[in-house]
């Protein structure tokens, strides 16, 4: 008679290996590299989006009504003093910032041909930076913010240009809005959509497929 094999400090033995057991996949993380790639992909697009809100301020500059301004000796009045330059300005900002997110949103659309999170993210933060950065270059290419200095140098009595202002700073908020909502609307209408699920199968269906009868 042969003795059975015992483990040695009492251990179990080991439990056999099944070929058709297969390894566990490494995701690589949360998401895997799927997310990574998305994550990528949306910063490269909110620095693209960003970047064109130098195109914003300088159709900003060149659109918007600038408001005149008159001088004497002493001090700097307003030409027109009925005059909406102001809200004209505000204006001009609000609807070409909504153009740009509208635009936008379209080409990264038709670039990418679906939606997602980090996308939406990304138009909203580069169409916010966008819009800072129009703001900002719109006023720089403007005419100098320093009206007595202006004034002093055009001379008492001559008409000039004052400064190019933004005066409702919410005005900031139209490209990534309108990004946003465009992005959502176009994924909702030509977006890919999921597969439908197979309806489930009841007992005593009698649509259910039947099993092969067997001898």
């Amino acid at each position: 008679m042969i003795a059975p094999l015992t483990p040695p400090d009492n251990q179990p033995p080991e439990e056999p290996q099944h070929p058709e057991a297969a390894p566990v996949a490494d995701l690589g993380g949360l998401g895997g590299p799927e997310l990574a790639r998305e994550l990528r992909e949306g910063a490269l697009i909110a620095l693209v989006v960003a970047v064109s809100g130098v195109l914003l301020g300088v159709l900003w500059n060149w659109l918007a009504p600038h408001t005149p301004l008159i001088s004497d000796t002493r001090n700097v009045y307003l030409k027109n003093t009925e005059g909406e330059e102001a809200i004209g300005a505000d204006g001009t900002f609000v609807l070409l910032s909504l153009a740009f997110g509208v635009l936008t949103a379209a080409a990264v659309f038709v670039f990418r041909r679906r939606g997602g999170i980090p996308l939406v993210v990304a138009l909203v933060v580069g169409g916010l930076l966008g819009a800072v950065l129009g703001w900002v270059t719109g006023m720089w290419l403007g005419p100098t913010p320093d009206v007595a200095a202006h004034a002093k140098q055009v001379g008492p009595g001559v008409t000039f240009d004052g400064p190019l202002r933004l005066q409702a700073k919410g005005a900031l908020l139209a490209w990534p809005i309108a990004a946003m909502l465009t992005q959502l609307a176009l994924t909702g209408l030509f977006g890919p959509r999921d597969p439908e699920p197979e309806p489930p199968h009841w007992p005593g269906d009698p649509h259910a497929q039947q099993p092969p009868a067997t001898d």
